[in-house]
């Protein structure tokens, strides 16, 4: 049987922030499940860096690990810590900015596939 979630430990006690690690200059991230239904990735983005605005076909929800970032969403700006967590809506134009050191959970559910396609 096929792992369905990868790159993490199981039947174990975890930080989540801890399973993907800071270096300067960048945005790291990690990918725990990538399928037709759902996506899973843990980023951490250093200091003033970001991922520029796009769209995603799924809605996607952030869960903030640590330290502060902005998520923009249709142009309006969502600032962000530790425990919180927003909903970036799916075929809405969003970006994500480390304001400080910044990790996050993105978890992505795509729309079920036409069965007539």
């Amino acid at each position: 049987m096929k792992d369905i979630l990868r790159n993490i430990p199981k039947a174990e006690v975890l930080q989540l922030g801890n399973l993907v690690a800071y270096a300067d200059g960048q945005v790291v991230s990690k990918t725990l499940v990538q399928n037709d239904g759902v996506g899973i990735t843990l980023f951490a983005f250093a200091k003033d860096e970001g991922i520029s605005t796009h769209e995603s076909k799924g809605d996607a929800m952030v869960v903030a690990l640590d330290g502060k970032g902005r998520i923009t969403i249709d142009g309006k700006d969502y600032e962000l810590s530790a425990g919180d967590s927003i909903v970036m809506p799916a075929n809405h134009p969003h970006a994500v900015y480390g304001i400080e050191p910044f990790k996050m959970m993105l978890v992505v559910a795509f729309p079920e596939m036409d069965a007539k396609a």
